[in-house]
């Protein structure tokens, strides 16, 4: 499972918006690996922020 998989499965299981901070908790991922995912599934429309600085998958 690549890097973007495994966000998208923690954002989907935590059921509610998340800051890369909290996904990079969750995923064990390094913080720089999250951000580099999260601008390819945004560029991609996989993800969208429904507050400031938090992010949840585009479909749920």
């Amino acid at each position: 499972m690549d890097h973007k998989e495994l966000i998208l499965e923690a954002m989907k299981k935590a059921g509610e918006p998340l800051n890369a901070g909290k996904v990079a908790e969750l995923t064990g991922l390094d913080r720089k690996d999250v951000d580099k995912a999260f601008a390819e599934l945004k560029k991609a429309g996989a993800i969208v922020s429904p507050v400031r600085c938090k992010w949840e998958p585009a479909e749920k």
